[in-house]
């Protein structure tokens, strides 16, 4: 593996001042990283459609306490596209997990902190199964683990998560579709019932936008059609069997998909016996929408101490 400086995009570097900018190979992908601060490593993993800079309004702040880590998941952002293979393995979470042990490793941290938000959470997810000794502690946003999820699909979660399916389905089909008209597709994604668009930093929308590319499309769609086979398969197998073995942070939006539909705690505590969590006011964005709440938690919790509702 090797890294090289990669200049980031310019609002990349205005929105994560003090930051520098890595591309580091893993064995499987050129990944985008932003390190900055000093201290206990934390690494960060976004979601879907976003990039590593949907973090701007905490990264900072959890930077005074720690070296930060933020990444672009392969496929996504600024980091390379692989192709997924016949069977998508190459945008499973198993992958992805694997691409955040290297390029931590890369960093010189063996063992470290993960938050993750939506696809970053699941990836998250998988790398506390697959690498015990790396995670000492992990923090999820706005999800629940894909057997529950996927095993308890109701009709209110399905009608307002239409893209698992949507976005699952054989190649070209839904990129055919989605590139026909990509600005309208990223402003509709992101357009969440009763919250809207103005949570989101016009400089952070439009690093969105610009990475939302025919490339990128493809490699989304090849990481929710990982989800509904290799993922969820893997889930089905470690059911009962393995369980996340350090401490466990889980927030979630009570106006997202999530809060609206699933019970998050039932589902979380068969994967994570060390267990903590609770709602908070906003949508399926919370970092972006209610940065002071998720860094009331996030920084307690990855500073050793129990953290509590603020």
């Amino acid at each position: 593996m090797s890294d090289e400086t990669r200049p980031p995009s310019a609002v990349a570097a205005a929105l994560l001042p003090g930051f520098r900018h890595q591309r580091i190979r893993t064995a499987g992908a050129d990944i985008q990283a932003a390190i900055g601060g000093s201290g206990p490593p934390l690494l960060l993993l976004h979601g879907n459609p976003l990039t590593h800079v949907s973090w701007h309004k905490v990264a900072p702040d959890l930077a005074r306490r720690f070296t930060v880590v933020a990444i672009d998941l392969r496929g996504y952002g600024d980091s390379s596209k692989p192709e997924g293979g016949a069977d998508h393995a190459g945008y499973s979470f198993r992958a992805m997990a694997q691409d955040g042990v290297e390029v931590m490793a890369a960093l010189g941290f063996s063992r470290f902190a993960v938050a993750g938000h939506d696809r970053g959470a699941r990836v998250a997810f998988r790398m506390a199964l697959d690498h015990p000794g790396c995670v000492d502690r992990l923090a999820s946003l706005d999800i629940v683990p894909t057997w529950h999820l996927l095993s308890n699909i109701t009709l209110g979660w399905g009608l307002e998560s239409y893209h698992w399916f949507f976005m699952a389905q054989k190649a070209p089909f839904p990129e055919k579709l989605l590139c026909a008209d990509l600005d309208y597709y990223i402003n509709y994604k992101l357009n969440k019932k009763g919250v809207g668009l103005s949570i989101f930093s016009p400089e952070a929308f439009s690093e969105y936008v610009r990475c939302t590319t025919p490339e990128q499309v493809h490699a989304v769609c090849e990481d929710y059609r990982a989800t509904v086979t290799l993922d969820y398969e893997m889930d089905r197998e470690d059911f009962g069997k393995r369980r996340i073995e350090c401490p466990v942070l889980v927030l979630w939006g009570s106006n997202s998909h999530v809060g609206r539909h699933l019970a998050v705690m039932e589902a979380w505590s068969p994967w994570a016996p060390d267990l903590r969590g609770w709602a908070i006011p906003t949508g399926h964005y919370p970092a972006e929408q209610r940065p002071d709440l998720v860094l009331g938690a996030f920084l307690p919790f990855f500073s050793g101490e129990e953290p509590v509702p603020g």
